[in-house]
């Protein structure tokens, strides 16, 4: 209870200090019109604390995901918008402050000590930047996927392998779906490339296995010609969530194994599928999750995958996380070809223009989205169909990728 009142007497405060830029903006209006805006102000303010306190205190946990979803995004965007609000105001008051001592040093010159109405305005617009974009991202991009296209290039490429479509996907969080609709047109946009192979690289749900139940009619359409693979994420293992008991959570990993099955999607748990095309063999492996970070599972067995594709014309590596390449991949399997990865989202924020590209993932994984290659290796980390926690996309939109094998 001490660090819920710590809590809301910082988010109280931290609203006291945001109202002084309102107050400054309204101050040369009529006094009706300064009420009518303070009435606002607070009364969001209120709506915002009587939404915290319900979450907090699991009221609205029996609301239907849309309406949690809803809850969650309006007190964080609320909260977050004031953040840039008080900085500037702290500049200002800083300002403020030095001239307060230049006047009790030198009081021959009177200097002005009140609040910089231009400073106050200038604070509500860098509020309003990220508050607008990111209901932007939430209102338009959550589903907007994108098409993203590489040639990779292996090689020794036999002619029988060259143009081999590749389609990939990677992090539905599906616990965070609130829309049906637009899954449907990202399954039409994985079928409508009539891919050679369509692999899932992991995080198939938040936390449990059930969350992916209302969707397993929709994607159970993918179609790949010669099969669809798919891999366990650090997500997918129910890590994240208290179980009442260690069988209740073998119990889930039963049945999020069982959605794979009904999905028509071959589960690769460490181990390799061999594919003859046009008279060459195709070694598809797949690991379990294994992140250099200490904070994910390390549980793949990248050996016990790669025992029997020595000989192999071509070897693609589902691995979720993609720090296992610079880790284990490149240093002790030369011979993979291509590895699959998601897992970053691309931190679901960023810019992405020809030329020039950044997001915050970067400071985080040194292979954050898009396809890199170190000598003849080559690594594709997908940006995700889904999203988690913040239920949007800024810059960094949702992705369908489609790659394509070239001899080198």
């Amino acid at each position: 209870m001490l660090r819920l009142l710590t809590f809301i007497a910082i988010l109280l405060a931290l609203d006291i200090y945001a109202f002084q830029a309102i107050r400054s903006w309204l101050s040369p209006y009529t006094a009706t019109k300064r009420k009518v805006g303070y009435a606002i102000y607070w009364g969001l303010s209120l709506i915002a604390f009587s939404f915290l306190l319900l979450n907090v205190f699991e009221v609205a946990d029996s609301w239907g995901k849309s309406a949690k979803m809803f809850l969650r995004v309006f007190l964080f965007l609320f909260w977050l918008c004031k953040l840039p609000i008080v900085l500037l105001l702290g500049i200002d008051d800083l300002r403020r402050g030095v001239t307060w001592v230049a006047n009790k040093i030198s009081p021959v010159t009177e200097r002005d000590t009140s609040r910089s109405r231009f400073m106050s305005m200038a604070a509500l617009i860098a509020g309003g930047v990220p508050l607008a974009t990111l209901t932007y991202g939430v209102v338009r991009n959550a589903y907007r996927y994108r098409r993203m296209t590489a040639d990779v290039p292996v090689a020794g490429l036999p002619a029988g392998l060259d143009g081999l479509k590749i389609v990939q996907i990677s992090d539905m969080h599906s616990g965070s779906w609130t829309r049906s609709e637009p899954l449907k047109a990202a399954v039409k946009m994985i079928n409508d490339e009539a891919a050679d192979i369509v692999c899932f690289t992991g995080d198939l749900v938040n936390n449990e296995a059930k969350e992916m139940l209302p969707y397993v009619d929709i994607f159970r359409e993918v179609r790949g010609k010669y099969g669809v693979f798919s891999i366990l994420g650090n997500h997918d293992y129910g890590d994240y969530v208290e179980w009442d008991s260690p069988e209740a959570k073998q119990a889930n990993m039963e049945q999020l194994y069982g959605i794979h099955a009904d999905l028509g999607w071959d589960l690769l748990r460490d181990e390799n599928r061999q594919i003859n095309v046009n008279g060459h063999q195709l070694s598809i492996l797949g690991v379990e999750n294994w992140g250099a970070a200490f904070r994910f599972p390390k549980k793949g067995d990248l050996a016990k995958a790669y025992a029997g594709t020595e000989q192999s014309d071509c070897k693609i590596l589902l691995s979720h996380d993609p720090t296992h390449w610079d880790e284990k991949v490149r240093p002790g399997y030369p011979d993979i070809d291509l590895t699959l990865s998601g897992h970053t989202h691309g931190f679901q924020f960023g810019i992405e223009i020809p030329g020039f590209r950044w997001s915050p993932a970067q400071y985080v994984y040194k292979q954050w989205a898009g396809l890199y290659r170190e000598g003849n290796q080559s690594l594709y980390v997908n940006r995700g169909l889904g999203f988690l926690g913040y239920p949007g996309r800024v810059g960094i939109l949702p992705e369908v990728t489609v790659l394509t094998l070239r001899s080198a």
